[in-house]
């Protein structure tokens, strides 16, 4: 096959990979003018970017890059998602602590620059603001009014869309990446050219800079989702978390305040431990909730799912949740992958490329912002 070095094939940026980290490359690259190609292997996004909860999170972020990451992603969303007409369905997260140690934990994190302008509340003022959660017996709950929802099933697509017409970035999909060697980029179809490639191919760990990616010891995580209906007329007031996301994410989990906490969980909550279950509950436009979900670990994951992690999911909702009816209409896993040192790794195989990959689950919630500090030291 020849190399094709028209005009057609020549750009100041190739971006390989059209999940949310790499549209995230595509549009900082063209909001400074640069001429943009993203290079996809799939006829259109189907991985971890459409499959999580479009919930852009920022409270409870790991402290320092990742929550700083996510406060500026969190604006750009803010600036992108009416522009390419993405509706935003929902705003702000309440996180319900049941247990005194959950009650510690929160009030700890109060005390951090990350609290800012959130609320904790007492339980009777939790009801009056959201009287869909289940309160009964809850210690308090925090309110942040920081995050926002959108729907990435179609928000990816829409993204992408807004980007070509408006920004004129060129796509590429059906087309598998075989060797970034820059300036030039081989697919299975021909070749591009570029100033400047980013590599942000997700769970393909295998691939493009397999030796660079390996020495890193990442693995895959794999987790179980739900779209659950509830009954006519129920109405979330925000995105949902509880207890154990305060062991899960490191903006909590890494206060001494939660310590103690993981202790009871430990003896409590065991097997949803095991299984990495947290709650997460955001709501739809249709009414349907989007539920989950779990954390399995490995260098493979088993497409088979268990049952037993689901029902321990639902188990959770209905104790957060004052549901009358809870219908399960699918079902999915979503897979990323995962370092138990970083939330995102760049590399930098040569000057002109950048290997970006999101290894913490916060590709939504992050993206943007990482995207952002890629091209400031580029």
């Amino acid at each position: 096959m020849q190399d094709n070095i028209q005009g057609s094939n020549q750009f100041d940026v190739i971006v390989v990979g059209a999940g949310i980290v790499g549209l995230a490359h595509a549009y900082t690259a063209a909001r400074r003018g640069l001429k943009v190609c993203v290079l996809e292997r799939d006829a259109a996004c189907v991985g971890a970017s459409i499959r999580n909860f479009g919930f852009i999170t920022v409270t409870g972020q790991g402290a320092g890059d990742t929550w700083r990451r996510a406060r500026r992603a969190r604006e750009v969303w803010g600036e992108v998602a009416p522009q390419a007409g993405i509706p935003v369905l929902h705003q702000g997260l309440w996180l319900s602590a049941f247990r005194p140690k959950a009650l510690d934990v929160l009030q700890a994190f109060m005390q951090t620059p990350m609290a800012e302008a959130c609320e904790l509340v007492d339980a009777a003022e939790a009801v009056r603001r959201a009287p869909s959660l289940q309160w009964d017996g809850a210690a308090g709950g925090l309110y942040s009014p920081h995050e926002i929802r959108v729907e990435s099933r179609t928000a990816i697509g829409q993204l992408t869309r807004w980007l070509a017409e408006v920004h004129g970035v060129v796509f590429r999909f059906s087309e598998a990446v075989l060797e970034v060697s820059a300036p030039k980029v081989r697919t299975a179809r021909g070749s591009y050219f570029a100033e400047r490639v980013a590599v942000c191919t997700n769970t393909d760990l295998n691939g493009l800079f397999a030796e660079r990616i390996a020495a890193h010891n990442l693995q895959l995580c794999q987790l179980h989702m739900l779209r659950v209906r509830p009954e006519a007329g129920f109405k979330l007031p925000s995105a949902v978390m509880s207890d154990l996301s305060l062991v899960r994410y490191h903006g909590y989990s890494k206060l001494p305040e939660a310590a103690a906490l993981r202790v009871q969980l430990d003896a409590e909550e065991a097997e949803a431990l095991a299984h990495g279950i947290h709650l997460i509950v955001v709501q739809s436009a249709d009414g349907s909730l989007v539920v989950g979900d779990s954390h399995h670990y490995g260098p493979v994951l088993e497409p088979f799912a268990n049952q037993r992690v689901d029902d321990i999911i639902l188990r959770h909702l209905h104790a957060t949740l004052r549901l009358k009816e809870a219908t399960v209409t699918e079902r999915w896993v979503g897979t990323y992958p995962s370092s138990a040192s970083t939330d995102c790794l760049i590399d930098r195989p040569d000057a002109a490329t950048r290997l970006v990959l999101v290894t913490s689950g916060t590709g939504a919630s992050t993206a943007f912002g990482i995207a952002e500090e890629v091209f400031s030291d580029w």
